[in-house]
């Protein structure tokens, strides 16, 4: 049985590529109409048409699958992962925490290297402040969980902290959007469409080689917490 994520990938290789339903379909031999219904999730294919569509777009079928994020269906190793940040790993740390820390600080390498592209104070301030809240947060958790620890450095009213930086993050997140659809808001600036990157996991992968496979690898991690 073939799972969820084989239409949306599917559907996604072909539109990454800029082929028609009907160029697609002619070229793996099958009807456009049974195409269609394999990107939909409405019918389900054999093994042999996944392998088949694996060697047209170049990719492994693990990844068609949705078992892996990384096109080549590599599995990612804690060793592979690049470290550039100043806080080193300890020798006890375990290797999960090593693993997440790493793979979190090198998707935000790419989201503020997205950012200088963009060249934006205004969505910059909007994107920093939204992770900032983020931080924020996890941090206020932890470091409150004990209450022997001091609660000084700290204005926000404990009790109604987290409803504040939820509330502030969703500001945060309606005005990214808006400033990227071109409009201003408030003293915020909407950006040109043409100042916006075309990005593709192609192109991800290629402009940010030491770096991509990490944030590949969060998007994965994250949407199948989320969906489980």
């Amino acid at each position: 049985m073939i799972n969820n994520d084989f239409p949306r990938i599917l559907t996604l290789l072909r539109k990454e590529q800029g082929f028609s339903q009907k160029k697609v379909a002619e070229d793996l031999g099958i009807s456009q109409a049974l195409l269609s219904h394999y990107e939909k999730g409405i019918r389900e294919c054999g093994l042999n048409f996944v392998v088949k569509v694996a060697d047209y777009y170049g990719v492994s079928c693990d990844y068609l699958l949705g078992r892996t994020p990384h096109r080549t269906g590599k599995k990612f190793t804690l060793n592979e992962v690049p470290d550039d940040s100043p806080a080193r790993a300890k020798k006890n740390d375990s290797t999960q925490l090593e693993y997440n820390r790493r793979i979190l600080v090198n998707s935000l390498n790419i989201v503020f290297a997205i950012l200088r592209k963009i060249k934006s104070e205004s969505l910059t301030n909007v994107v920093s402040h939204y992770l900032f809240s983020a931080v924020y947060k996890a941090f206020r958790v932890l470091y409150s969980s004990n209450p022997k620890n001091p609660q000084g450095m700290f204005e926000l009213d404990r009790r109604l902290f987290g409803a504040t930086i939820e509330s502030s993050m969703a500001v945060s997140e309606a005005k990214e959007r808006y400033i990227l659809s071109g409009e201003d808001i408030g003293e915020c600036r909407g950006v040109s469409r043409d100042s916006l990157p075309h990005l593709t996991p192609e192109l991800l992968a290629n402009d940010y080689p030491l770096y991509a496979p990490s944030l590949f690898d969060m998007i994965k991690k994250l949407e199948t917490d989320v969906k489980s």
